[in-house]
């Protein structure tokens, strides 16, 4: 088991969990998803975001390492899900802010 930061944690179970929402609320109100080429911007959009790739892929993440900084994370995880390649190894990039996450880079 890897100790994750709280607000990463909190990404992880959402995620797992298809929970767009509460992916969505461990950001911050003004926060950036990289992910597949696009930008996504906001809570809302977020939200929108997760319940689209939860829907999609169906996929869960299996967290196997991290790089820390003081604000700025790697996540390294499997990602299984409805898609080619799957499992997948991932790294998402996550910059941190008061509890809570101010922008993720999802990358291969």
């Amino acid at each position: 088991m890897i100790d994750l930061p709280q607000p990463i944690a909190r990404f992880v179970d959402a995620a797992n969990a298809q929970d767009a929402q509460r992916v969505a609320a461990v950001f911050l109100p003004h926060a950036t998803v990289h992910d597949e080429g696009r930008v996504h911007k906001g809570r809302e959009d977020i939200a929108a975001w997760a319940g689209k790739t939860a829907q999609q892929y169906g996929s869960t993440i299996a967290p196997r390492s991290i790089d820390q900084g003081s604000e700025r994370c790697t996540l390294r995880a499997e990602v299984s899900g409805n898609f080619p390649g799957s499992p997948a190894m991932l790294a998402f990039h996550f910059a941190l802010h008061a509890d809570a996450i101010a922008s993720l880079e999802v990358t291969a």
